[in-house]
C-alpha cells in the first residue's frame, strides 16, 4: 500500500489557531482602539455643545457692547454687554483648556512632528497676547529674535506651549517688568527658556504646578486669575513631542520655565 501523504507543516500552521498570548494581545489592541474612538467622539460632542452657546453668547454681547445696530439707551446696558462679552470669553477659554487636557490625558490627541520655525511660532503667540501685554504694562524682549532655530514640533500644539508659558509670566509680572524669551540649541535638542520678574514660588510648590487646577499661592493671597491648567497642559505636549517642561523658582527671584524640545 502506498504510503499516506505527509502535511506541508507551513499548511497546518496556517489553520492552527493563534498563540493564546497573541490573540488576546489582538482582542486587547481592538478594545483599546474602540476606547480611543468612543473618547475622541465624546470629546467632539462636548466641544460642540458647549462652544456653540459660547460663541453665539459672546458674539450678540459683542455686538450690544459695540451698539452695532443702533443706541441701547442706557449706558449700563452697554457696560452689562461688556461684562457678558468678557465672561463668556473666560468660560471660553476654560473650556478649550479642559477639552485639551481631556485629550492630553485620554491620548487621544493629534500629534504631527514638523520642523516648526520659532521665530514664526512666538511672533503668532504674541500678536494674539498683544492686548493683554499692553493692557499689563509688560515688557516682552525676545533675544535673538530672527534668528531663532526651529524645532521638531507640531504645530499647533507649539503655539499653546509658548503661549500658555508667555501669558503665565504676562500674568505674575509686575507693571512695568520684563519677561525675556529666548533659544538655544543643547545636542540634538532646543531649550527654550521663558522668564520673568514675579514675585515667584517657593521650589517646593513647583511640582504641584504641574498638577491640573492648582496654582501658585494660596487661595487666601491668590490674586491673579485662572483655571491652574496652563503649565500642566504644557507638561502634558511636551511630553507628548518626545520633549519635556521644566521650572525653576523661588520667592522673590521670578520665575523660569524651560521647555526643551527636538532640534530640526
Amino acid at each position: 500500500m502506498p504510503e499516506p501523504a505527509s502535511f506541508d507543516a507551513s499548511i497546518v500552521s496556517a489553520f492552527a489557531d493563534p498563540d493564546p498570548a497573541e490573540r488576546r494581545a489582538a482582542v486587547q489592541e481592538r478594545r483599546r482602539l474602540a476606547l480611543d474612538e468612543r473618547k475622541r467622539s465624546f470629546l467632539r460632542m462636548v466641544s460642540h455643545e458647549l462652544r456653540t452657546p459660547l460663541n453665539a453668547v459672546i458674539g450678540f454681547s459683542e455686538i450690544l457692547s459695540q451698539e452695532l445696530y443702533g443706541p441701547l439707551g442706557n449706558d449700563q446696558y452697554r457696560e452689562y454687554a461688556t461684562i457678558v462679552h468678557d465672561s463668556g470669553m473666560k468660560l471660553l477659554k476654560l473650556v478649550n483648556q479642559i477639552v485639551e487636557l481631556a485629550r492630553l490625558e485620554g491620548h487621544v490627541t493629534d500629534i504631527e512632528m514638523t520642523p516648526e520655525p520659532l521665530d514664526e511660532a512666538i511672533e503668532d503667540v504674541l500678536d494674539g497676547l498683544r492686548a493683554e501685554i499692553a493692557r499689563r504694562d509688560v515688557i516682552v524682549h525676545v533675544i535673538g529674535e530672527g534668528a531663532l532655530p526651529s524645532v521638531i514640533a507640531d504645530s499647533r500644539g507649539l503655539r499653546t506651549m509658548v503661549s500658555n508659558l508667555l501669558q503665565n509670566a504676562v500674568t505674575h509680572s509686575p507693571a512695568g517688568g520684563v519677561v525675556h524669551i529666548a533659544a538655544a540649541k543643547i545636542g540634538r535638542e532646543i531649550e527654550i527658556t521663558i522668564r520673568d520678574q514675579g514675585p515667584g514660588v517657593e521650589s517646593a510648590e513647583l511640582p504641584r504646578l504641574l498638577q491640573p487646577f492648582e496654582q501658585g499661592g494660596s487661595t487666601l493671597t491668590r490674586v491673579h486669575e485662572g483655571a491652574g491648567l496652563g503649565l500642566p497642559i504644557v507638561d502634558l505636549l511636551s511630553r507628548a513631542m518626545g520633549g519635556q517642561l521644566k521650572l525653576s523658582s523661588s520667592l522673590g527671584a521670578g520665575f523660569l520655565a524651560r521647555l526643551i524640545l527636538p532640534a530640526a
